[in-house]
């Protein structure tokens, strides 16, 4: 019973994590779907991707280490550098997918360009959400899941048998 309860705990753990990675990683995409368009005006789009991909990395590792993975503070480098790495992995797709627009349509507007940009964004931020989760904050996470467990103690009751003296005794316990 405790095996499913924990399993339920974690699942719910998962899902409450995952809606936070979303309202955290999900405003900063959009705020950064704007920013490169903008930018790109100015400068090629690759290169405003790569400037906009490194503040806004930044910004959602700082917002995922308080907020979304239950570390409670700032990231540490070794965080920032394997969000950074999860981040490159994002980058490439959504250049791909740009590229891809590009090849597919000769001039494509800026909506066609949000919806391919965000969709691409999207699908990167899966994986990225299982990175970041399983990988980068997974120490932050199972010391959150301890604290939590801790804090509210389940109570339960334990039936007390005497110890196995014999080695006969102790290979049926075992």
């Amino acid at each position: 019973m405790e095996t499913a309860q924990s399993q339920e705990q974690a699942a719910a753990g998962a899902f409450s994590a995952f809606a936070r990675f979303v309202l955290c990683g999900g405003g900063v995409g959009i705020a950064s779907s704007f920013a490169v368009t903008a930018i790109a005006s100015w400068i090629p789009w690759a290169l405003a991707n790569a400037l906009i991909t490194v503040v806004s990395t930044l910004l959602a590792t700082e917002l995922h280490a308080r907020f979304t993975f239950g570390a409670g503070g700032r990231a540490t480098r070794r965080q920032h550098a394997q969000s950074a790495g999860s981040a490159a992995a994002a980058y490439a797709v959504t250049c791909t997918a740009m590229l891809v627009l590009q090849q597919l349509v000769a001039a494509p507007g800026a909506a066609l360009e949000q919806v391919i940009y965000l969709s691409a964004s999207a699908l990167a931020g899966i994986a990225r959400f299982a990175v970041l989760r399983l990988v980068v904050f997974a120490r932050n996470h199972a010391h959150a899941a301890t604290t939590v467990r801790t804090a509210h103690p389940v109570h339960t009751t334990v039936a007390r048998t005497s110890a196995p003296t014999s080695p006969a005794e102790l290979c049926r316990a075992a």
